[in-house]
């Protein structure tokens, strides 16, 4: 498939000393789509995005988004940013005041990286034009791709570029009067403690739901609008919803796969048929993937490593070339409304903490890891396993057994040269941050809600975002997320958490408040989601197998990763285990490509 990847035109310098901003010379992107700019007597304003007053019409489109967001900046300083919604980045400078603000929505939508040197901070949507703006040369921080290889994304405040960060999920960065200062202008607040209504909240629910999808689709056409359609209960319920407000057919866009445990067609087709919608459906072949496999991991401004980017692009594809301009994503309902199956997975393991210290550490423990210590046999065994989990404290219990590099071993993935020059426990460290962060309106906060807070980061910000959004760019559309509107996210931080995991039964009000709206067997599905066979693939596809054991002896020759590694990987592979390694195979393969491409991948980066 073609793409015409869509910039983010978003870039620039900053003199620290004057607050006077700089914007990139790019005379080709002045127009892009998204883009707005008014600059006037030492003073400015740059936004790119969908950006909303909240105190505006529901349905109103800002003409012209900068002037309106300097205005408002300058009567009323930095708080305007709680006033305003929607997806963007905000660059905002006042010379006359020495003072310049640089933003990026609740979700950290698109990324905005910076590089700050005395007197000059460089800025952009992409960590080596930060690099290149602050007059510093883009080199590649090793370290974030060791974060990459356990996350596999580069979370912020990190970037692939030395010196580089990123904005994180509503985050500001302050330049006043020579000083720089990073400040979280947004922080989700739980209210746990608020009276539950079903029919109250159900309303209100139900009328954010459809506020989302107006303010997603103001100003435009129904055939300029495209919804991604999985069969899950988010993007099923985003298409009905879109069809209800048009009163005409939405647009509906899937990806199906021809191996079993990957293919939810059967889904999509079902809520396209119950709610009538003009649905459009393509398989992925390995072929596809063997062709387009480079294009999609060049199109990230750092390594990105979640497999279901091809499907994704494809999908935004397919709906480019019907002619839609902004397509609509599902992503938010689960880590909104507890719907992710570790949810349910740590609420079996918090059960332990209800049994008496005194007979944890008189009775069972002893038993398990004294008396029976030596027996195998399959319950005791997994009683033993249960207990030794569940005395792992959270967050570090998330990843421990379950991650890919924690399970294969750093010393066994990377070379000794190679782990030399990083921290291996940065990345549970970043954890630990993002989870003490956490916070409800009152103390103690319960764990499905600080597991939600984690997921705003790591899940939506750091990876479900990044992925759609730059392979909808990629692919030349807009996209909007009529789940993560304003309206919804104060609505989900309102509600009880029971309500959001009801024993161990996922997002339990999301599902009963869309009872009677969605078909039943919908609602009552198995997540699954966008994941690509690409390790059966390996397994089969010969162009595509060598492509990957390319990429990776690349990768080896860089002195990064063991070959020894790469002989033992491709063993367990070829013994059973294609979708649990292949994900690693995937990720590494990416890793290679992305440095093949990047204006940093010269004889500095062969480490």
């Amino acid at each position: 498939m073609k793409h015409s990847r869509l910039p983010i035109p978003f870039g620039g310098t900053i003199d620290s000393a004057t607050g006077r901003v700089d914007l990139a010379p790019d005379p080709a992107t002045n127009s892009a789509p998204g883009r707005s700019l008014v600059q006037r007597a030492g003073s400015g304003a740059l936004v790119f995005g969908r950006l909303r007053f909240l105190d505006s019409p529901l349905g109103e489109v800002l003409r012209d988004p900068a002037q309106a967001l300097l205005d408002a900046w300058q009567q009323r300083g930095d708080e305007v940013l709680g006033s305003i919604a929607g997806e963007f980045l905000i660059a905002l400078w006042d010379a006359e005041r020495r003072r310049a603000l640089l933003a990026v929505d609740r979700f950290s939508t698109f990324p905005l990286f910076f590089c700050e040197q005395p007197g000059r901070i460089g800025f952009g949507a992409r960590p080596a034009d930060a690099a290149n703006r602050a007059d510093v040369a883009a080199e590649v921080d090793w370290q974030a791709a060791f974060d990459y290889a356990y996350f596999h994304m580069i979370p912020a405040p990190y970037s692939i570029c030395r010196g580089v960060r990123r904005l994180d999920l509503g985050e500001a960065l302050r330049i006043e009067r020579g000083a720089a200062e990073r400040v979280r202008w947004w922080q989700p607040v739980f209210d746990e403690h608020r009276a539950f209504d079903f029919e109250r909240e159900k309303g209100e629910f139900l009328d954010a739901l459809a506020r989302g999808v107006a303010e997603c689709t103001a100003g435009h056409a129904r055939e300029r609008i495209g919804c991604f359609l999985s069969g899950g209960t988010d993007s099923s319920t985003i298409a009905g919803l879109v069809t209800k407000q048009y009163g005409a057919p939405a647009r509906t866009f899937s990806i199906g796969f021809d191996v079993g445990g990957y293919d939810e067609s059967h889904y999509s087709r079902l809520a396209a048929k119950h709610f009538g919608t003009d649905h459009t459906e393509y398989y992925l072949t390995p072929d596809d993937v063997s062709n387009g496999v480079e294009a999609v991991a060049t199109q990230y401004e750092q390594p990105f490593g979640n497999s279901s980017a091809v499907p994704t692009f494809f999908c935004a594809s397919l709906a480019r070339e019907a002619g839609v301009a902004r397509m609509l994503g599902g992503d938010g309902g689960d880590e909104l409304y507890g719907g992710n199956e570790r949810y349910a997975k740590q609420a079996v393991f918090a059960l332990y903490d209800r049994v008496p210290g005194p007979m944890r550490a008189a009775l069972v423990e002893p038993l398990l890891f004294g008396a029976m210590r030596g027996v195998d046999a399959k319950y005791v065994a997994k009683a033993r396993s249960y207990v030794e989990q569940a005395k792992e404290p959270l967050p570090d219990r998330l990843q421990a057994r379950y991650n890919l590099l924690n399970r294969l071993g750093a010393t066994r993935v990377f070379t000794d040269r190679f782990l030399a020059d990083v921290r291996a426990d940065e990345p549970l460290a970043l954890e630990r941050e993002v989870w003490q962060r956490a916070r409800a309106a009152e103390e103690p906060m319960s764990q499905i809600d600080k597991l939600l807070a984690w997921d705003f980061k790591f899940t939506l910000a750091d990876s479900d975002l990044p992925k759609v959004t730059r392979m909808c760019h990629a692919a030349g559309v807009e996209v909007c997320f009529p789940m993560l509107t304003q309206a919804l996210v104060e609505h989900s931080l309102r509600l009880a958490p029971e309500q959001k995991l009801k024993g161990r039964r996922l997002r339990h009000f999301f599902r009963e408040s869309l009872r009677g709206f969605l078909p039943d067997e919908i609602i009552d599905k198995k997540k699954q989601g966008f994941g690509v066979p690409f390790g059966d693939w390996l397994l089969t596809h010969e162009r595509l197998r060598t492509t990957a054991d390319d990429a990776l002896r690349s990768l080896s020759a860089r002195g990064v990763i063991r070959g020894e590694f790469l002989d033992a990987l491709l063993a367990h592979l070829k013994a059973g285990h294609a979708g649990y390694y292949g994900t690693m195979v995937w990720v590494l393969m990416i890793l290679e490509l992305w440095l093949r491409a990047s204006p940093m991948a010269d004889e500095r980066v062969r480490h």
